[in-house]
């Protein structure tokens, strides 16, 4: 299957990685066909584990047990659990990618971000590298909801997270990025075609010269804010955030979107995923909401010392790039309509709907 095609050559990345990451990346050439079912696939995970950590090799089948955590929209993610004669239980997280989600996710882009980011001490260690995957520590933590990230207490924990993730530094370009990934999801949107009749009469819907327009007058609306460029998650829904409460510690996962980019484009991001899958955005945070996570972003340690014109000049700046938020996940959904990727119809409704017309959203 397409699936199964290597993404890159994983004993390469793990070379590349050893002069660079201070633990070593163990590699494999094998792939997993991630569309398979679980007891199909438990049997080339256990092969994939025995080839990538050879003090695992020897094991028998039965030593191992392998679970389902999540199935996300771009990958699917396993926990392994292993446990040895003397009772040792060691647990390690597969990821699988997605079907041809490379069309749309930089999996190179990626790479070199996930190797700084966990060195920085965020989400998961890395563990090992595959023809279409990577390994990773287990994080005993719990997903969170939209409903929980507006909790005070929590949306205090993220702002201040996303506050010292936002100073994180990956070699290379420091170019945001956002305007190219829109760019580039809007040629490939703009051309698509649908086998099923009434999924392409839907789709000519769309005003791509509207769009177009759209985001001309946005990106002039961002530029004027001088948004500050960090490197930045580009994806904090709640699913990418994880709370271990007995120990009180918050990690954010999944680093697919991972880039430089505005700051207001990843905190008006954040503030869109508060309406969850549902987009319903009666949930959207209001200006209170929004003021509580800002104080605590802009100083974590003394968020009352926060001047109203320093929290006033943020609000604006997040909201603007919100709708940029609405702009990238709706010509992204329309991208993924042609995959077989989970949610992907919902998108296409979004897109035909309320965000195309930036000026009249009232987010």
């Amino acid at each position: 299957m397409g699936a199964e095609v290597k993404i890159w050559n994983p004993v390469e990345v793990a070379e590349q990685a050893r002069h660079d990451y201070a633990s070593q990346i163990h590699p494999s050439h094998l792939t997993i066909d991630p569309s398979l079912e679980l007891p199909q696939m438990t049997p080339l995970v256990l092969k994939l584990c025995k080839d990538m950590f050879k003090a695992w090799s020897n094991l028998d089948d039965s030593c191992f047990v392998v679970e389902k955590i999540s199935g996300g929209i771009t990958n699917l993610l396993l926990k392994v659990s292993v446990k040895q004669e003397n009772c040792i239980e060691e647990t390690i997280t597969v990821r699988l990618y997605g079907p041809n989600t490379e069309y749309i996710i930089d999996r190179q882009r990626e790479l070199q971000a996930t190797k700084y980011i966990t060195a920085a001490g965020f989400g998961a260690k890395w563990l090992g590298i595959f023809g279409n995957g990577m390994v990773q520590s287990f994080i005993n933590a719990h997903t969170l909801s939209p409903s929980d990230m507006r909790e005070p207490k929590l949306a205090a924990k993220i702002a201040k997270q996303l506050q010292r993730f936002h100073h994180v530094e990956i070699p290379g370009s420091k170019e945001p990025q956002l305007w190219n990934d829109v760019w580039k999801f809007f040629e490939k949107a703009s051309v698509l075609e649908f086998d099923d009749s009434k999924m392409q009469k839907t789709y000519e819907t769309i005003s791509f010269k509207e769009v177009h327009d759209e985001i001309v007058e946005l990106k002039g609306l961002c530029d004027l804010l001088k948004s500050p460029v960090i490197f930045a998650h580009n994806d904090l829904l709640s699913g990418n955030i994880m709370m271990n409460c007995e120990e009180d510690k918050l990690y954010f996962i999944d680093y697919e979107y991972a880039s430089y980019n505005y700051r207001g484009y990843d905190i008006g991001d954040h503030f869109a995923e508060y309406a969850g899958f549902e987009c319903d955005y009666d949930l959207y945070p209001n200006m209170n909401e929004q003021y509580h996570f800002l104080r605590h972003y802009l100083k974590p340690e003394r968020p009352q010392e926060v001047s109203e014109k320093d929290l006033e000049t943020l609000y604006v700046e997040a909201n603007t790039f919100s709708l940029a938020s609405h702009i990238f996940w709706a010509l992204w959904g329309l991208i993924q309509v042609i995959f077989p990727l989970i949610w992907s119809l919902c998108f296409l409704n979004q897109m035909t709907s309320s965000t195309v017309d930036i000026a009249s959203n009232d987010k």
